[in-house]
């Protein structure tokens, strides 16, 4: 088997199942019902958004921290600290998931279930700009999708051979243990730098030899 064969059957593997995105999409709906039931008109926004949005997150079976982040966009008129919100949305967690484990984790709130694992991630919007916790107890402005349209364009661009290339140095990294680039970064850098067609490329080999990471 040629590596280029190799790689490419490593990267069918690492696209989510249909009955994975059904189990996950039943468990969006259901995370959106009980938000709703919960806070009312205390919340503003909610939606998923980073790796599960983009197509580029792994299969739980290839990695355990397999995850869909989940922004919930709160009034923030009364100018509290993350901590705050953090804490509504661990008592929510706790309330409507009673069984399921869940813990904070630094700036978001960890929800897992059996087959997925959510990251509540608490929010404001101030003048169009979302602002998120940024680890150290104060906010950090963010635009959470707008990433998106530079891995679609990068993928589009070179025959959709972008988002599995992310996937294949996604899993690497979880395989290797290498910690000194999150799964956001690695797709952030892979994108950008290959957001414009590379003619001279036409397999997954190709790709990884003309752009490397590390």
């Amino acid at each position: 088997m040629s590596v280029n064969s190799y790689l490419s059957s490593c990267a069918s593997n690492l696209v989510l199942s249909s009955t994975e995105k059904d189990s996950i999409s039943t468990s969006i709906n259901t995370l959106e019902t009980r938000l709703t039931s919960y806070f009312g008109y205390n919340i503003k926004e909610k939606f998923k958004f980073g790796s599960y949005t983009r197509g580029t997150i792994l299969p739980r079976k290839v990695d355990d921290n397999s995850d869909v982040d989940y922004m919930v966009v709160f009034d923030n008129s009364e100018n509290y600290k993350p901590q705050t919100f953090l804490n509504r949305l661990k008592k929510f967690a706790e309330t409507k998931y009673s069984t399921s484990e869940i813990y904070q984790s630094s700036p978001t709130i960890v929800l897992e279930l059996n087959h997925i694992k959510f990251e509540l991630v608490p929010a404001y919007k101030s003048w169009g700009t979302y602002y998120i916790p940024d680890g150290k107890g104060g906010w950090m402005a963010t635009y959470p999708n707008d990433f998106n349209n530079t891995l679609v364009e990068a993928n589009n661009n070179n025959s959709y051979k972008i988002k599995p290339l992310v996937r294949l140095i996604k899993h690497w990294n979880v395989n290797v243990n290498y910690h000194d680039l999150t799964s956001y970064e690695i797709e952030k850098i892979i994108s950008e730098n290959m957001k414009y067609a590379y003619f001279t490329c036409t397999s997954y080999t190709d790709y990884a030899k003309k752009h490397s990471i590390y």
